[in-house]
């Protein structure tokens, strides 16, 4: 008997530029790929690194859209469909969708899943875009998103009036993420001193991230604890010259480590004592759950999606960070509690095997193709 045919998925995506929601599609990718799945990609603007992290890099065009509405990618998506025998479309956020709706006539020749990667922000709170997304949600086969928290943050704004909208939490390779053998050598490997103890945050400079507010603490806490360094982690973003110079004229710089983008992550939560997340608005951050599957604590905005995962004072801490002095005091209090941050730890590690595995992640994404695949025909 011969196999059954793969099942083809076309992503649309603004880009595979390093970030979470494009670690998210490359991580279910190389999950699904091949497993009777066939994942192709089109970047609306420019390639990115994360493509390199395709299972098939040749999978991956990019349809030169240029600045505002282009009627061109809307043609070259097109085009790129009928040439890959495309089944489903996979969209990412709305800017991606309009061009996915507009590709496929109103979703009429093709089915669409739709992923919204987080609660929608506050210049999209406006009567317009609101209804924008509620008419173009109705032409998708299924909305995903990745909390219950977001979930629920759409319905209340009247976005899921026909129960399209799904929670397909994120997962985190649990092997590939692990603690470290020997925590002081990670840190030394990094420059820093055997026993420092060391504050990081991972993730694009963007201001909803709030590494402002960090900074603020870092540079309050660090006269006071001689040992404590601050590793920041992540690249690109609106926010990036303003967050570079703010690191580069800290009165504690050179005890600040700003790495960059990393393809080699591990390494770098396994130098960490706590993982903070201050991002205002959040869906289900991978940061939070890379971090915790190295056995480091997380310290998150109690207001995000954040949330679902952690249990405060049991495998992590959540608090309303409303602003620096308040970080400043739960920083405090937390880094001069060495026995909480390695029973957190510990904890950390057992919740993400338990609940957040990336099969478990991969599993949702097979069954939303599956149903949309079978609409398709």
């Amino acid at each position: 008997m011969s196999a059954s045919p793969s099942i083809r998925v076309l992503h649309v995506l603004d880009s595979l530029a390093p970030g979470g929601l494009e670690n998210g599609v490359v991580n279910v990718a190389q999950r699904l790929h091949g497993q009777g799945f066939d994942i192709h990609a089109a970047c609306l603007r420019f390639r990115g690194d994360f493509a390199e992290r395709m299972p098939e890099p040749d999978h991956v065009v990019v349809l030169g859209k240029t600045t505002g509405f282009s009627l061109k990618a809307v043609r070259a998506l097109r085009r790129h469909m009928i040439q890959t025998g495309a089944e489903v479309l996979h969209s990412h956020n709305l800017g991606t969708l309009i061009y996915a709706i507009c590709a496929t006539m109103g979703g009429l020749t093709h089915p669409i899943v739709h992923g919204e990667h987080g609660q929608v922000q506050k210049q999209d709170l406006t009567p317009k875009r609101l209804a924008q997304r509620r008419w173009l949600f109705r032409l998708c086969h299924r909305v995903h998103v990745v909390s219950s928290s977001v979930k629920e943050n759409l319905y209340e704004l009247g976005l899921d009036p026909q129960r399209k909208i799904v929670a397909t939490p994120n997962g985190v390779d649990s092997e590939r993420f692990s603690p470290p053998s020997d925590p002081a050598a990670a840190k030394v490997a990094l420059g820093f001193p055997a026993d420092a103890l060391v504050i990081g945050i991972v993730g694009r400079l963007v201001a909803l991230k709030r590494h402002e507010l960090l900074f603020q603490a870092f540079a309050d806490l660090a006269p006071r604890f001689p040992k404590l360094r601050l590793l920041v982690v992540g690249d690109g973003g609106a926010e990036r010259e303003q967050l570079i110079a703010a690191m580069q004229a800290h009165p504690q710089a050179d005890r600040l480590l700003w790495a960059g983008h990393q393809n080699d992550l591990p390494r770098f939560y396994q130098a960490m004592d706590l993982l903070a997340a201050p991002s205002e608005i959040e869906g289900l951050s991978n940061a939070v759950l890379e971090g915790m599957a190295c056995g480091v604590p997380v310290l998150a905005h109690s207001a995000c999606g954040n949330a679902e995962v952690i249990t405060h004072d049991q495998d992590g801490y959540l608090a309303d960070i409303v602003d620096a002095p308040t970080l400043t005091k739960i920083l405090e209090r937390l880094i001069t509690d060495q026995a909480s941050l390695t029973r957190c730890g510990t904890a950390a590690r057992q919740t993400v095997l338990k609940h957040w595995s990336m099969e478990a992640m991969a599993e949702c994404y097979r069954r939303l193709y599956r149903e949309a695949a079978v609409r398709s025909k």
